[in-house]
C-alpha cells in the first residue's frame, strides 16, 4: 500500500527498467505519471537526467521489472549520483527474490553470501565455484532458464551432493520449489519438456574446517543430523541409497557409516520420515 500510495501520490516522474512492463502495474491500478527508461545500457546518462529532476524539488520512483532494484538489477549508476548531489534515496522493501527464496528454503539463514548471477561460461562458472568451496555461508544464487541444467551440472562436479533449493517464479502463480542434490533437480528438470521462470537457487553450506566427520558440531545443520539429512531427500523424491550415498559424499563417510550414524540416531528406517 505505502509503494502505491507513493506511486500515486508522492512522486512526479517514475522511472522504470522496461516501460512496457511498468505500464501494466500502473494501468492496473489506474496511476497516470510520466515515465523514464532506465537500462544497463543508458544508466550513466539517465543518471544525470534523474538528478536534474531531483534538483528542481521533484521526486522520482525508481522501479524494476520484477523485485528489487540494484540487486542484479540497473540502478545503481542512478542511487549513486543522487546520493552524490545530495539527494534523500529512500528505501520502499518489496519482493526480492534473495530472501523470499532464503526463508522459504529450509537451509541455514543465520549466514549467507548472495553471488548474484553466477558466469554463463562453464570455464569461469567452475572457477567461480571452485573459490566458493570453502564457503561456511549458505550460498544464493540467480541463474536464468536456458542454463540452469549447465550449472546444476557444474554445481554437483564441484561442490558435491549439498543441500540445495531451486526456487522459480517466486511470488508468482507458478511459484515451485525443488529440493536435494543438484543432480537429483537436474534430473527433474530434464524430464520436463522446457523450463521457464525466474530461477534463484539457495545451496547450502561447507562443513565447518576442522569439524570431525560423524560430530554432531558440524557446521551445516540440516547435516548435523544423517538421518534427517536422508529424509529431507527422500521427500525431495530421491530414492532411498541415492539419499544414503548423497549424505555420504557429503560428510566423506562410507555409505555403511552413515546408515551407521542414521540409525544410532533413532532413524532405523528413514521411509517413515516421507512426507
Amino acid at each position: 500500500m505505502r509503494a502505491l500510495r507513493i506511486l500515486r501520490e508522492e512522486v512526479s516522474v517514475i522511472a522504470c527498467e522496461d516501460t512496457r512492463q511498468t505500464q501494466k502495474l500502473l494501468h492496473h491500478f489506474d496511476i497516470r505519471k510520466p515515465l523514464i527508461a532506465y537500462h544497463e545500457h543508458n544508466e550513466a546518462s539517465r543518471s544525470a537526467e534523474i538528478v536534474q529532476i531531483l534538483q528542481r524539488e521533484d521526486s522520482v520512483a525508481l522501479v524494476t521489472d520484477a523485485g528489487t532494484p540494484l540487486v542484479s538489477d540497473p540502478g545503481y549508476r542512478v542511487v549513486a549520483a543522487a546520493v552524490a548531489a545530495g539527494m534523500t534515496v529512500v528505501p520502499i522493501p518489496g519482493a526480492s527474490a534473495v530472501l523470499a527464496a532464503l526463508a522459504a528454503s529450509g537451509l541455514p539463514t543465520n549466514e549467507f553470501r548472495f553471488i548474484g548471477f553466477l558466469p554463463p561460461k562453464t570455464f569461469a562458472r567452475k572457477k567461480a565455484l571452485e573459490e566458493l568451496r570453502a564457503e561456511t555461508a549458505t550460498l544464493v544464487a540467480y541463474e536464468s532458464p536456458h542454463r540452469i541444467l549447465d550449472t546444476l551440472a557444474d554445481i554437483q562436479e564441484v561442490l558435491g551432493n549439498r543441500p540445495l533449493v531451486l526456487a522459480r517464479e517466486l511470488t508468482k502463480l507458478h511459484e515451485e520449489f525443488l529440493r536435494g542434490p543438484a543432480e537429483a533437480i537436474r534430473e527433474q528438470l530434464q524430464a520436463r519438456s522446457s523450463v521457464k521462470g525466474e530461477i534463484t537457487l539457495v545451496i547450502g553450506c561447507a562443513a565447518k574446517q576442522g569439524a570431525i566427520l560423524g560430530d554432531p558440531l558440524l557446521h551445516d545443520p540440516v547435516l548435523n543430523n544423517p538421518a534427517e539429512a536422508i529424509a529431507q531427500l527422500q521427500s525431495a523424491g530421491v530414492e532411498r541409497m541415492e539419499a544414503i550415498k548423497a549424505v555420504a559424499k557429503r560428510l566423506g563417510l562410507p555409505k555403511r557409516e552413515v546408515y551407521r550414524l542414521a540409525m544410532a540416531q533413532g532413524s532405523s528406517s528413514p521411509d517413515k520420515h516421507r512426507g
